[in-house]
């Protein structure tokens, strides 16, 4: 039916309802399961969903390491739910701000019979919608009837995999002149991703010439640094500095992409920080919460530079990752151009940990 959402448009559909604490019903070849994201989760949909069977909590291996949960599927840990068990011990068993005050919440049942793959959809899910990375999975023997009696959206992972595995493609929307302090020759292109996911922005200064490298920069958008000055990280400075030193050159094109927090997004980087100040570092922080060192897809860089003509740079960063990412995607790394910038006494610890953990060039 040519009026009936696409797969594309059902997983888009599928991540807002997660945020509203709407179960979504995953489907595959061993069977099919009720999902809900435990962020978003209610009183009265918990009980409802407890008298269609046993729900599951499925978490990340990360967060289970910090539970001290057996996660026998590797990459994540289903856990049994103990009888008792309601909203505020599924919340704390998503949400680390209460580890230290609260850190024996076990002893946890971790299942490991059966297959994780619903599981392994559910927390892929609550991630693209920005959640915290767990999930309440109910297995049930008639997916698709529950779907269709309660208005659920339904995901058959057969359909649904090649579009999670993949980037996004993208589509340029608009672009206008745009003066900045940086160079009065600047211009604003949005390119808009088929997925539903945010937009993200390519500043181009000058005319760069397409058929040479162009001095370029992926910046991920970074809300206390760049707009509040924040002190505890150097993105402020780096958009700054980049983008002056194009202005400089007289050519350069900045993406700017909306991948807050290294793509866990702005409530979890909050909730980072907020571990920080109990004194973890930020990648411990972040596997805290259950995610991994850095969530970002830099395969959206490559994308919106190959629509825009490019296919060489001289790249503004001190993360190698970036080098390697633009290279395999048909991006040519033709020099790394440092930039080293924005070191105070609040953000000192955080750099050297980047430099430390995350492999970065300072």
């Amino acid at each position: 039916m040519p009026l009936a959402p696409t797969i594309i448009e059902r997983l888009a559909r599928a991540r807002g309802d997660l945020r509203m604490g709407v179960p979504v019903v995953l489907t595959d070849a061993c069977g099919s399961a009720l999902v809900v994201a435990i962020e978003a989760l209610s009183p009265a949909r918990l009980t409802e969903l407890r008298t269609l069977g046993t729900p599951e909590l499925a978490i990340t291996a990360r967060r289970a390491e910090t539970l001290k949960a057996r996660a026998y599927d590797g990459d994540l840990a289903r856990l049994a739910l103990p009888p008792d068990a309601g909203l505020d011990w599924l919340c704390a068993m998503a949400d680390p701000v209460d580890d230290l005050r609260v850190p024996m919440k076990g002893p946890f049942h971790s299942l490991r019979d059966g297959p994780a793959t619903l599981h392994r959809a559910a927390i892929g899910l609550a991630k693209s919608a920005q959640l915290l990375p767990a999930a309440l999975v109910l297995p049930v023997a008639n997916g698709a009837a529950i779907a269709a009696a309660s208005n659920l959206t339904l995901i058959p992972l057969h359909e649904a995999a090649p579009e999670l595995s993949r980037a996004s493609p993208l589509h340029p929307v608009v672009s206008a002149r745009l003066p900045m302090v940086a160079s009065s020759a600047g211009r604003v292109h949005i390119f808009r991703p088929e997925d539903g996911g945010a937009e993200h922005y390519a500043i181009e200064i000058g005319r760069p010439d397409r058929n040479s490298p162009v001095l370029a920069r992926l910046h991920s958008a970074c809300f206390t640094g760049d707009v509040l000055g924040s002190l505890k990280c150097d993105c402020g400075p780096q958009l700054r500095a980049a983008l002056a030193q194009m202005g400089d050159q007289g050519a350069g094109v900045l993406l700017y992409l909306n991948q807050e927090g290294r793509g866990i997004g702005l409530a979890n980087k909050m909730r980072a920080y907020s571990l920080q100040d109990q004194g973890f570092d930020t990648v411990e922080a972040n596997h805290r919460l259950g995610f991994e060192d850095d969530e970002r897809d830099f395969r959206i860089g490559a994308g919106i530079l190959r629509q825009m003509g490019f296919t060489a740079v001289n790249l503004l960063t001190n993360n190698p990752r970036k080098l390697a990412m633009m290279q395999s995607h048909g991006i040519h790394v033709a020099s790394r151009v440092p930039l080293q910038v924005g070191k105070t006494d609040q953000n000192a610890a955080y750099l050297a940990t980047k430099a430390a953990k995350s492999g970065h060039l300072l």
